[in-house]
């Protein structure tokens, strides 16, 4: 049976696709199956044919070496580098929960562990009309594992005791938190991670380097961070 995770953020521009392709690095070359997931993603450049590309799908790939076709890894892609819901109200094709879970359940029947990243922060909305849908539905309707990714510097205690707070509220496991742009020796960086742990209750797992290429994460820690497909909490 398969294996997933989500990789929520605290806010937008935190590293989580950086942290998601590092992951799949790590277990691509232990000779795992694996693949990556995003329901919706913005502010994606086109190529000289006017093909719109999936920015974050190409870094990921790039990093992590994995095999998986590109155009699998995001159902909606949007040119405008805003929110989901605002991008989609301004060039269409708004997110339709039904096929994003479609395209993820099909992965987790192709490939043996599944990373999927969330958009933004763990609120940013993926349609807001007058159909309303959000990460945490995605989340909720596979029952997934999450990630804490934020960045270490300064707010980051107040940006992970909100969002780790907001998701337990929503009944969301989250299994552990990454700080990215860590520099240890740091007092201010290392005081953050004091004060995560001890303020959420949960543990930062792993730090990440500005330019780190590989995880620190022992190996066992990291397959226990996913959940079983299928299997309730």
């Amino acid at each position: 049976m398969s294996k997933s995770l989500f990789v929520a953020g605290t806010g937008t521009d935190v590293g989580k696709t950086y942290v998601a392709g590092l992951i799949l690095k790590q277990l691509h070359e232990e000779g795992l199956r694996t693949a990556y997931f995003k329901a919706a993603m913005s502010g994606n450049c086109r190529d000289k044919n006017g093909t719109l590309l999936p920015g974050d799908s190409l870094h990921v790939k790039e990093v992590s070496g994995i095999p998986q076709p590109l155009e699998s890894m995001c159902p909606y892609l949007y040119e405008t580098a805003v929110s989901p819901h605002l991008a989609s109200k301004m060039e269409g094709d708004p997110v339709v929960l039904e096929n994003v879970l479609q395209c993820f359940d099909g992965l987790c029947e192709t490939y043996d562990w599944v990373v999927a990243e969330g958009s933004g922060g763990i609120v940013c909305p993926l349609r807001y009309d007058h159909i309303k849908i959000g990460l945490e539905d995605f989340i909720r309707a596979r029952r997934l594992n999450c990630l804490v990714v934020a960045d270490a510097g300064l707010g980051t205690i107040n940006a992970v005791v909100l969002t780790a707070e907001y998701m337990k509220a929503r009944g969301i496991s989250v299994r552990g938190i990454i700080l990215n742009r860590y520099e240890h020796g740091n007092p201010l960086h290392e005081d953050n991670k004091w004060m995560c742990e001890r303020m959420t209750g949960i543990g930062v797992v792993g730090t990440v380097s500005d330019g780190q290429a590989n995880l620190d994460i022992p190996p066992e820690t990291l397959r226990s961070l996913f959940k079983k497909n299928g299997e309730p909490r």
